[in-house]
């Protein structure tokens, strides 16, 4: 019997074909009761990793994180040994107990490359696409690519695709390359000949908008003969996909080349604006993504990689019904020192406030409240649903402890609540270079935008009528309304970042100079002392 797990997307209501929609996706196994299925509601996130590893978090973080349910791993980090280390793993589900992920907690996505590095790289061919890892560029052939996540066993696969990273814009005839090849590849994906995967493809076309809808032509587009029995029993590529995958960062590269959204625009004698925040001048890519959906079904799961903000999320679940979004840029967030602290429905406060707080920013030094204003912690053991969960907002001790003898006692008040960490703490562990206060944000920041998807759930559920059935339609003009009043509650530029990535790296270049400083400061102090010891009186 296949021991591939068994994952069903269930789409619960929709507004329209390309409106917001709320679903779930399921995951069973088929060795596993019903009960311990792994189930994600939609809109929901995927939680990035970096070689397998969800940054700055160890694997009992991860385990104990309710954020932390789906996680996706680029297999380019590991093309540096041949044959790559996780496909000499033995046994069932090779990936999951290469990374430490157990099957019953997590869904494992797995990607040749990474969907935010959109770095020039050499061009792909017909016969391989170009990878990056720690030794260099590799080459990948699609042959390769099945072998690889056949034999890993991830839950989901995506298909090879043939992006182009080398610089935009790229011509027609490219184009046309790059639609046929992704076709082609995502096909290969389906061969009977392999052991079934669950397959999703990401949507080819680039900035063109007629080469997007070409491509989704191509996967409805009937097969016979030879090329339908390479994908039997399906008699379209379409029919034997998961899903359907958007990499917003390259995407976005190829629309700034092709129509110079980035530029800023002001009068001929007025003095250059400097750019503030990438964010506020990105392009709008809803126009892209609906080119490659609305011939579609929109039964099959749709995921974006690469949103840049909680606004843009929100735009792309709004017009285009986009399923589930990575978490990246709340990590990367994390990285330098940002706590976020939002939430959906926003709150009607009558200012525009950022979407977190700079912790590095010498205002917290002695800011003893906790991460999150607008998600206060539970106050007791009691208010588990309440307040933001994460191990930050809300520690509790141990319900294990290591034991090094026969005296060693249980841990007290195990499971107890701890006082929570305060911003003022998270300051001085940013600035003494502390790993634990990247610990603490990431999980923070994944337990806050969590919270904000379940909240854009209760709003479009609140739209379709708690406890409707099946076939309820959502209300989009409601939805609308709360999406704009977010916009105007926080700030879209995400101007709080870029000040945080500022801070972070000044005190990033003291590393280790810290001891140093201070030893010259008293060197100087001493010469000093000694050259007024040593003057004459007047």
């Amino acid at each position: 019997m296949d021991a591939r797990p068994m994952v069903d997307f269930a789409l619960l209501q929709a507004a329209e074909q390309l409106g917001p929609r709320l679903g779930s996706f399921t995951k069973q196994s088929q060795a596993m009761p019903r009960t311990n299925a792994v189930e994600i509601a939609t809109p929901g996130l995927i939680t990035m990793t970096s070689r397998g590893v969800v940054p700055h978090l160890s694997r009992d973080h991860t385990r104990g994180s309710e954020a932390i349910q789906w996680v996706h791993v680029p297999f380019e980090s590991f093309l540096e040994h041949t044959p790559p280390l996780p496909t000499l793993q033995p046994g069932p589900n090779p990936l999951h107990t290469f990374l430490g992920f157990p099957p019953e907690r997590h869904i494992v996505s797995l990607a040749l490359r990474d969907p935010h590095d959109a770095r020039e790289m050499p061009p792909n061919t017909a016969e391989y696409v170009t990878a990056r890892c720690v030794r260099g560029v590799r080459r990948v052939t699609p042959a390769q690519w099945r072998s690889y996540a056949s034999t890993c066993a991830p839950d989901i696969v995506l298909a090879l695709p043939d992006v182009p990273f080398t610089p935009p814009p790229h011509s027609q005839k490219r184009q046309e390359k790059s639609v046929a090849r992704t076709a082609q590849w995502a096909a290969l994906m389906l061969d009977p000949g392999v052991s079934k995967m669950n397959v999703l493809v990401q949507m080819a076309g680039g900035a063109s908008l007629a080469a997007r809808r070409a491509f989704a032509d191509s996967l409805r587009e009937e097969l016979y003969d030879r090329e339908a029995a390479a994908i039997a029993p399906h008699k379209r590529i379409d029919d034997g996909l998961l899903g359907y995958t958007f990499d917003l960062e390259p995407l976005r590269l190829s629309v700034a080349a092709t129509t110079e959204k980035y530029a800023i625009t002001r009068a001929p004698d007025a003095p250059a604006a400097p750019i503030q925040a990438a964010s506020a001048l990105r392009p709008d890519l809803a126009p892209l993504l609906s080119a490659s959906l609305d011939r579609l079904s929109a039964r099959k799961l749709r995921i974006a990689h690469s949103s840049v903000s909680p606004h843009e999320t929100l735009r792309l679940i709004q017009r285009v019904g986009i399923d589930l979004f990575d978490a990246h840029w709340a990590q990367r967030a994390a990285d330098v020192g940002v706590a976020l602290d939002f939430t959906f429905p926003s709150p009607r406060s009558g200012r525009r406030r950022a979407i977190g707080h700079n912790l590095y920013d010498e205002a917290y030094a002695h800011d003893f409240s906790t991460l999150s204003t607008d998600v206060p912690p539970p106050v007791d053991s009691q208010a588990e649903s309440s307040g933001c969960p994460c191990v930050a907002c809300a520690p509790r001790v141990p319900t294990t402890r290591l034991t090094h003898s026969t005296i060693d006692k249980p841990a007290p008040n195990a499971g107890s609540r701890l006082p929570s960490y305060s911003r003022a703490y998270l300051h001085h562990l940013l600035h003494t270079h502390e790993m634990g206060a990247h610990t603490l944000l990431v999980a923070h920041n994944l337990a806050i935008l969590d919270a904000f998807f379940a909240g854009v759930r209760r709003v479009l559920r609140r739209g379709a009528g708690e406890g409707g059935g099946d076939h309820d339609v959502l209300d989009s003009e409601a939805f609308a309304k709360e999406v704009d009043r977010f916009e105007e509650e926080y700030d879209g530029d995400l101007a709080i970042i870029e000040e945080a990535r500022a801070r972070w790296l000044e005190v990033d270049r003291a590393r280790g100079k810290g001891r140093l400083a201070r030893e010259k400061v008293k060197q100087e102090q001493a010469t000093l002392g000694t050259a007024v010891a040593l003057t004459p009186e007047a």
